[in-house]
């Protein structure tokens, strides 16, 4: 038995200890999106800090409680709070509850991002389904002995965000009257906003939103075969020529105004899901 296998089995003695269900679909709330636990109807809730090995979310808006219930008679398992790379989390830690999510039966993982607009055809409050990714973090969180009880050495990444999911949100959105965005996601390290140089260079790399994560969690997914669907608020407006002071509480307050639209498609295409 490998560490991290052992690792799997003592933090799932606590979860045993409340749920013995199996949950199909694992959710990852990002920064000012936790509104989509108001549509759960939960069942049991564990602080992080009450899991053995899970880190603890220290960024403003991130809860850090792992919920237990279901959305439109689905059985999820949803983490209202995620960690990122700039807190000084390893890889390997920022996605090991995802690797947990696989070991209670988790097969489809939905995420979601506040994130930098830089196509200068989006707008704040904007919805963009993530099409694809660009990892600009320094880091993978599958460097170092692969895990094989998990997935392959080299998993292949030609397809990182299902284009099922993606079209079932598109449908969604469109049904519903709502403008979405569809494009690339690059992830950085952070934590500090880019200057007018970097999103410049971010911008001709192809990528149309730049955020600090998500990017580790679709890969050990992908690792592990789930399929994902990434769904990112764009919350401020990065464009070099016009690039404007912003802060967190700003950020906060775009991705909460923004976040019922995206609630409703996650919703709707949870309810979908076969």
């Amino acid at each position: 038995m490998s560490q991290l296998t052992e690792m799997i089995s003592e933090t799932l003695s606590v979860i045993r200890k409340k749920t013995k269900k199996n949950y199909s679909i694992g959710i990852i709330l990002g920064t000012g999106l936790g509104g989509l636990v108001k549509e759960i109807n939960i069942e049991h809730e564990i602080d992080y800090q009450d899991l053995p090995h899970f880190p603890l979310s220290t960024v403003e808006s991130h809860k850090g409680k792992l919920i237990f219930g279901s959305i439109e008679g689905k059985e999820i398992v949803a983490m209202q709070g995620r960690f990122h790379y700039y807190e000084g989390y390893t890889m390997k830690q920022i996605t090991y509850p995802v690797r947990v999510m696989k070991s209670l039966g988790v097969k489809t993982l939905l995420v979601s991002n506040a994130c930098g607009g830089m196509n200068p055809n989006y707008r704040k409050g904007d919805i963009m389904l993530i099409s694809d990714h660009i990892n600009l973090l320094g880091d993978n969180p599958l460097i170092g002995k692969n895990e094989d009880d998990f997935g392959p050495r080299f998993p292949d990444m030609s397809e990182p965000y299902s284009k099922e999911l993606i079209e079932l949100a598109e449908q969604v959105a469109l049904e519903n009257k709502l403008k979405v965005q569809k494009g690339v996601y690059i992830a950085v390290p952070g934590p500090n906003l880019e200057t007018k140089a970097e999103y410049r260079f971010l911008r001709a790399t192809g990528a149309d939103v730049v955020g600090m994560s998500t990017v580790p969690e679709n890969i050990v997914a992908n690792h592990m075969g789930m399929k994902v669907l990434g769904i990112s608020i764009v919350t401020d407006e990065c464009f070099p020529d016009s690039l404007q002071p912003v802060n967190v509480e700003e950020i906060i307050s775009t991705a909460m105004n923004a976040e019922p639209k995206m609630t409703l498609i996650m919703k709707e295409v949870i309810k979908r899901i076969n």
